[in-house]
This record gives structure tokens, sequence and C-alpha cells, in this order.
């Protein structure tokens, strides 16, 4: 990009993540969110992926080897800012794409711990669940678990703001600097409003927003997520970054285009 006669480097992410084929989740929707926020995308994929609103038909990983040979051919050449995972398939490949990062030495990471699609279709295996905490969480600068997730995660029910606390706690004690706490599926929520909790080490901050329709909202945690990796790599502090990233999809769910015939898409464009 030019500021005057200025050439001025664009900020970059990178994306490792399975692929959505109708577009409203996955790479698809994180390069989306990337260019809205003026920032350069990359992705590296793990799976492709058969899935529209409705659900995940099927889908296929990619190998370990290629996962890892797409992340060296992205941070080796044009390098990245800040990068996020989403989906990460199985435990081979959670330990390459760590490995890599390791290598890399990323300094800014967003883990998305993505385990189910929106009907429920799982999308990662156990074992992977548990080599995602022991290599990838300790790398983290934000993790953004859902309720789901959190409960997965901390093994208990979440169901009082002190739930959420304590299952933040228990997920950064796992490694990750800040843990948000996505109020999406929260049986705590004040009538027509969406909370979400940002634990770091210094501060337990709530930050809320009106809450939309549940008929439009496929791929909201890759979207969500993907505006957090945009503002850190355009330089926010995580808690400015996740504010951004909440006005963001408040404002891209309340202006949903209404696609499809199940979850529909949010607008990318918000």
């Amino acid at each position: 990009m030019r500021e005057g006669n200025v050439s001025v480097a664009p900020a970059r992410s990178l994306t490792v993540a399975g692929s959505d084929c109708s577009g409203g989740a996955g790479i698809q929707a994180d390069l989306k969110v990337f260019h809205r926020f003026g920032v350069f995308g990359q992705s590296a994929v793990t799976a492709v992926v058969a899935e529209n609103t409705v659900g995940v038909q099927g889908y296929d990983a990619v190998t370990p080897e290629l996962v890892a040979m797409q992340i060296d051919s992205c941070l080796s050449d044009i390098g990245a800012d800040a990068v996020k995972t989403g989906m990460l398939v199985n435990a081979d490949i959670v330990r390459a794409v760590a490995e890599r990062f390791r290598t890399h030495a990323v300094a800014t990471l967003v883990i998305d711990p993505v385990m189910c699609a929106k009907n429920g279709d799982r999308l990662i295996a156990q074992d992977a669940v548990e080599t995602l905490v022991l290599e990838l969480f300790p790398l983290a600068t934000v993790v953004t678990p859902n309720v789901p997730e959190a409960e997965a995660l901390w093994g208990r029910r979440i169901e009082t703001e002190a739930d959420f606390r304590r299952a933040a706690e228990h997920i950064r004690s796992m490694g990750p600097r800040v843990v948000v706490m996505k109020g999406g599926h929260s049986p705590v929520n004040p009538a027509g409003e969406s909370v979400d909790f940002v634990l770091t080490d210094e501060d337990w901050v709530a930050i809320s927003g009106p809450r939309g329709s549940d008929r439009n909202t496929h791929g909201t945690g890759c979207t969500f997520s993907a505006a957090v990796t945009a503002r850190l790599a355009l330089g926010d502090d995580p808690v400015t970054a996740v504010r951004a990233a909440k006005a963001y999809i408040t404002a891209a769910i309340a202006s949903a285009p209404d696609l499809g015939h199940g979850h529909g898409p949010v607008n990318h464009w918000a």
C-alpha cells in the first residue's frame, strides 16, 4: 500500500486451518476478515472440508508434511506479524504445526481451539486436543474458546460468571498469556446481550454487545478470532484487539446476508 508517494508494507497474517467450501468459516472466512482490516492474509490448509450452512458433509486431512511445508513457504518469505490456528484435525498435524511455529519463532499466536462445527460435527480427534494443550497452548498469545470448548478443556460445566473465571484461570495455567471466554453460548448472559470475558495477567475484563439472531452464526468463531489476529498484527494490545473484534463480529451478525438453509454466514464486510 502507499501513503502519499511512500510505499508502506502492510501488516501480515497467516491462518492455519481447514477450508470451508461454502465460504462462511475456516480459511475462507479468515482471509476475508484479514482483507477487511487491511492486513495481507496467507493460509496453510490443514483439511479440505465439504461444508455448508447445514453441516459438514466430509473432509480429508492434509498430510502433516504438507501443512508444515505451507507454513515454511509463508513464514520464510513474506512472514507474519500475527498467526492464528483453527481446525487442526489430528495430533500429527498439531505436532507439525507447533514444531514449525517454534522453528520460525512465532511471537504472536491466536489459537481458536476448534472442536466442533456449528451443528455439532466433530472436527478434531480427542488425542489432538490433548496435543494442542501440550504443544501449542504454551506458545499462544491468545486463546478464544467458546463455552463448550472451555467446558471440555476445564472438565466441568460453566453455569455462572465465577465458573467463567475459574475455567479461564485453568486454561491460562496451560500456557497462553490471554484467555478470551466467548459468551455466545453462555447461560449467564443478560437478556439481549452477549458478554465475552478476557483474562490477562492483570485483569478480568467483561466486554458486552447486543446479541443478534442465532440464525446467521456460521463461522462466528473463525471470524472473531481472525479479527483478533488482524488487530494484533496491526499493533493492538490483546484487550484492545478483542474489543475491536467484538464490535466487528456484532456488526457482522447484525448485517448478515441471510444465505443458505441452516446457520447462515455473517457479513465479513461489516
